[in-house]
C-alpha cells in the first residue's frame, strides 16, 4: 500500500511521518509541493512543520500549492488525508476542515507529551483505536488553538466529528479541548499532536501515535469500518 507524504518548503517532519508509515507497514512515497498529481497512492499525510515560514498565515500559502489541487479533489473522491499540525493548519485553510488554527491562547510556544481522548474512532484514521480511549503523544506548536463559530463547534459534536480532545490542562486554549477534527465523510482528520513522533519507544513517549497510520491501513484494505465518523 502506498502512501504519499507531501513536503512543502519549511517542512520539517516529512521524514518522521515517512518512517511512521513504514513501520504500519506501508511504503511511504515523497511528494513534493509542486506535484501535479498524486503518483497513485492510496492515502496521503500532510507533515507538520513551518511551510513557506508560516508568513502570512500557518498553511495560508501552503494552500495554493500545485499538489493541494490534487489532494483537494482526490480528498473529495474519498482519498484519506492526515494533516499534522502544520498539515491540519493547511487543510483548514485549503477548506478541507472547518475552523482554523490560530496563536495559543497564552502566546507561548508549547512543547510536551500531551495526554489525548479519542472521541471518534469510526475515521480512517482512527479505526485501530476504541472511543474513550486515551492516548499519549507529543505536541509541539505555537498557533494550535483551535476556534470555529459556535453553530459549527455545535455541529461537529452533534455529528461526532470532534476526533480528540485534550485531557488535563488544555495546552493552547482550543475551544472545547479540540485535538482533532474530522470532514463530514471521515477520510479527512486534522490533528495538532503528533501521532507519529509516538510510534516506537526509542525515541517517543509510547507508540500510541501508531495507531493513526495502522487505521488507514485497515480502511482501505475494508477490514470492518466504515470510513464515517460513529
Amino acid at each position: 500500500m502506498r502512501i504519499g507524504v507531501v513536503t512543502f518548503p519549511g517542512s520539517l517532519d516529512e521524514v518522521d511521518a515517512a518512517r511512521a508509515v513504514a513501520l504500519a507497514g506501508a511504503e511511504p512515497v515523497s511528494l513534493w509541493h509542486g506535484d501535479q498529481d498524486l503518483r497513485d497512492v492510496a492515502a496521503v499525510v500532510l507533515p507538520g512543520g513551518f511551510s513557506y515560514g508560516d508568513y502570512l498565515r500557518c498553511g495560508a500559502i501552503a494552500r495554493f500549492a500545485p499538489v493541494m489541487t490534487a489532494v483537494r479533489q482526490a480528498a473529495h473522491d474519498g482519498l484519506p488525508v492526515l494533516g499534522i499540525c502544520n498539515g491540519f493548519q493547511i487543510l483548514c485553510e485549503a477548506g478541507l476542515l472547518p475552523g482554523a488554527l490560530t496563536r495559543n491562547r497564552h502566546l507561548r510556544f508549547r512543547h510536551r507529551d500531551q495526554w489525548l481522548r479519542i472521541e471518534t474512532a469510526g475515521t480512517a484514521w482512527t479505526d485501530s483505536y476504541e472511543a474513550g480511549q486515551e492516548i499519549v503523544i507529543p505536541l509541539k506548536s505555537g498557533e494550535g488553538c483551535y476556534v470555529a463559530d459556535p453553530d459549527t463547534l455545535a455541529e461537529l459534536a452533534a455529528s461526532g466529528r470532534i476526533v480528540a480532545r485534550y485531557l488535563g490542562e488544555n495546552p493552547n486554549g482550543s475551544l472545547d479541548d479540540i485535538a482533532a477534527v474530522c470532514n463530514e465523510t471521515g477520510n479527512v482528520v486534522g490533528i495538532m499532536p503528533h501521532p507519529e513522533h509516538a510510534v516506537e519507544m526509542l525515541t517517543g513517549p509510547s507508540t500510541d501515535g501508531l495507531g493513526f497510520f495502522t487505521s488507514v491501513l485497515k480502511h482501505l484494505t475494508g477490514a470492518e469500518t466504515t470510513g464515517v465518523p460513529a
